[in-house]
Parts: structure tokens; C-alpha cells; sequence
């Protein structure tokens, strides 16, 4: 029997991996687009089950009351909701809870980080640590992101933002794909590509022009995710030949 008991346990460890990995991406998506839980849905659904509870308490949540006040909390070992101060927060079952973004929890993002520190907690995506950008006064006016205009892009990073919610463009002649954007609510971009994507051969890309679809009713965390995005494909580029 035991061979048996080997395989089934093998098999096992294996779903839990890839659950846990599909978990983490719904987290991840929850924290970014504000996906907000009743306080009594997230103790039945997330904090109390028995897998997804685990990475619950890796990170730092936000519970909005009724007056429209918010506090941050953690999941603690017993399963109750502490502050960084360790002190326990009681949350109503009415209550909205969403994964903290750091550009919300503004200086409370040292004390947690700290927290998370002294009791050695590993999170299991950037939280705390997650840049915060926001775009420039010029930004905001002309719609441009000219600091990431001209700059050569790896075609192989450029296509990894796909899994982040950008999207390629439509083939035009030759099947040359030459936009890039992000359609997403709250900061939509387009980027002109040179010499643009090739279906069959592609090459790696120069930023020609990145520019807003809108300069109204953007949210603050959108934006960041995608200054961020754009920051961490150049972050490895070289001004390119205009």
C-alpha cells in the first residue's frame, strides 16, 4: 500500500502547488483592480479556508467601515485581525475588506514592513515592497509618458506584460503588429512601436510613442501598475536612436 499512499501524496502535492499559484494571481488581481469582500465573506472564503488562509496571512488588508474610515490589519496565527501596533481590530460583518495596495496605506507601509520583519513573514507577491509611481504634472497635461519614449525594449519582456492585461495590436501590412497597449479601467495607454512585431520573426522593439487614451477620471493605483509595468521593461534599455 504504500507505493500507493507515495503516489497519491505526490499527486497531491503537486494540485496544491498549482492551486496555490492560481490563488496567488487572484490575490494579486484582487489587490490592483480594489476587488472588495463582506468582512463575513472573507472570514468563510479566504481567512477561514484552509489552504488560501495561509497567504491571507502573508499580507496586509484593509477593512472600510460605514463612515468611510478605513483600517489596515493582518491575519494573525489564532485567526484574528491585528494592526501593526499588534493591538486586535475588531471588523464588522458588514464591513468591506480588500488586499491593501501600498498606495493607500501611505506611512503605514514602514510599520508593517517592519511587522512582517520581526514575525520573518515572506510575501508571497510584492505588497509592501511594491514601487508606487505617479505620473508628472507635464504627464498630465500633454498625456505623454515621453520618460519611456525612445527607449529599446526586449521583444521577450515586451511580450510578458500580455499576462498583466496589456494587449498586442492588430496584424497591419505584412502581419507587423504596431501597438501595444493597456485598455484596462482607470489608465489606458498606447504605445507605437518601431519596427513593430513581426508574427513570425519578432525583434525587440523601441518605444516611438507612449501616450494616455485619457487624461480624465484615472485611479491612482492603475496608474502605478502601469508606470510600473512601463518601468520595469526599460529598466534594462539604453536611449535609443531617434
Amino acid at each position: 500500500m504504500a507505493p500507493a499512499a507515495h503516489k497519491r501524496f505526490s499527486g497531491l502535492k503537486k494540485d496544491v502547488r498549482t492551486v496555490a499559484v492560481d490563488q496567488l494571481a487572484r490575490l494579486e488581481r484582487a489587490m490592483v483592480t480594489g476587488r472588495c469582500w463582506t468582512a463575513a465573506e472573507f472570514r468563510d472564503h479566504l481567512s477561514g479556508h484552509p489552504l488560501v488562509g495561509h497567504l491571507v496571512r502573508r499580507l496586509v488588508w484593509l477593512a472600510e467601515r460605514e463612515d468611510g474610515t478605513a483600517v489596515s490589519f493582518r491575519v494573525a496565527e489564532d485567526g484574528t485581525f491585528a494592526d501593526a501596533a499588534d493591538e486586535i481590530v475588531t471588523v464588522a460583518d458588514t464591513a468591506g475588506i480588500r488586499a491593501a495596495h501600498p498606495l493607500h496605506l501611505g506611512d503605514e507601509v514602514k510599520a508593517w514592513s517592519e511587522v512582517f520583519a520581526d514575525y520573518e513573514i515572506m510575501q508571497p507577491f510584492e505588497q509592501l515592497a511594491r514601487p508606487v509611481l505617479a505620473l508628472t504634472e507635464g504627464e498630465r497635461e500633454t498625456g505623454r509618458l515621453s520618460r519611456f519614449e525612445g527607449l529599446w525594449v526586449p521583444v521577450g519582456d515586451l511580450l510578458g506584460l500580455v499576462r498583466r492585461g496589456w494587449e498586442r495590436g492588430a496584424p497591419m501590412d505584412a502581419g507587423i503588429e504596431n501597438e501595444f497597449s493597456h485598455t484596462g479601467t482607470g489608465c489606458g495607454v498606447v504605445i507605437d512601436l518601431d519596427p513593430g512585431i513581426s508574427v513570425g520573426d519578432p525583434e525587440d522593439q523601441i518605444f516611438r510613442r507612449v501616450r494616455l487614451v485619457s487624461t480624465r477620471d484615472l485611479d491612482p493605483v492603475a496608474v502605478s501598475e502601469v508606470l510600473a509595468d512601463l518601468a520595469r521593461v526599460t529598466a534594462r534599455t539604453e536611449e535609443a536612436t531617434r
